[in-house]
């Protein structure tokens, strides 16, 4: 944040983990959650396919492709190492399963920053990324409408969906499914790539675009558990 006091400015910092709710949902459902910030990636983040195959499933929101790319190793001192997300689309084409979550910098993201239309795991998603800035902004509440209520990756989650704030614009991709829909575009979708599985959920899990109203609903921790029980070819 920068603060302007007439002549002066200065600037603050703080540090925010926004996927609280996501992880509670999970865990009360019987998963065993690790959670990697965004900037432990470089040390956490598994750098072989024998790490990744302790996974049953693999989430990546709101941290671009860079993030996984450019280590201090690769950017600083121009060594090589194993590219993360070649290995993790040939762990999900083996039979693994990634969920990509919304976010400032999913998809294509704010400014095109997040970058993954043309990284390695871009063409296994369910849905067709931008090139460009793919950020939907929807102050006044996105309509969600179900298309495939019968699909076990939702869970019979039933009864009306409270409207997003917004989300990341992506487009079907005929090889996927979409199940549900925000603003008439992909919100929910599914695919079945090589022996593995994806999924996307294309606005946030938590705020902003995802309200309060949205966190509180009955259905968020049975929706997220279906979503990762199917990914990860539990259901």
């Amino acid at each position: 944040m920068i603060h302007q006091k007439g002549f002066d400015s200065f600037t603050t910092t703080e540090y925010v983990e926004g996927g609280v709710e996501f992880c509670a949902a999970l865990t009360a459902g019987g998963w065993e959650v690790t959670h990697v910030a965004a900037h432990q990636i470089e040390q956490r983040f598994p750098g072989t396919a024998a790490e990744l195959a302790d996974y049953d499933l693999v989430v990546i929101s709101d941290v671009g492709a860079n993030t996984f790319l450019l280590t201090r190793s690769v950017f600083n001192r121009s060594l090589r190492e194993p590219n993360r997300l070649e290995l993790l689309r040939e762990h999900v084409l083996d039979g693994g399963a990634l969920m990509m979550v919304g976010g400032y910098l999913s998809f294509s993201g704010i400014d095109a920053k997040a970058r993954y239309a043309d990284s390695p795991i871009g063409d296994l998603l369910p849905v067709r990324l931008s090139q460009l800035d793919d950020r939907v902004e929807r102050p006044e509440g996105a309509a969600v409408r179900v298309v495939r209520a019968d699909h076990p990756a939702l869970g019979n989650v039933t009864g009306p969906w409270p409207d997003l704030l917004g989300y990341n614009l992506t487009e079907p991709r005929p090889e996927g499914a979409v199940l549900v829909e925000v603003g008439g575009h992909p919100l929910v979708a599914v695919r079945e790539v090589g022996r593995g599985r994806t999924s996307v959920f294309t606005s946030d899990m938590a705020p902003h675009w995802a309200p309060p109203d949205f966190l509180a609903w009955d259905g968020y921790a049975p929706m997220w558990c279906a979503l990762a029980e199917w990914t990860s070819g539990l259901r």
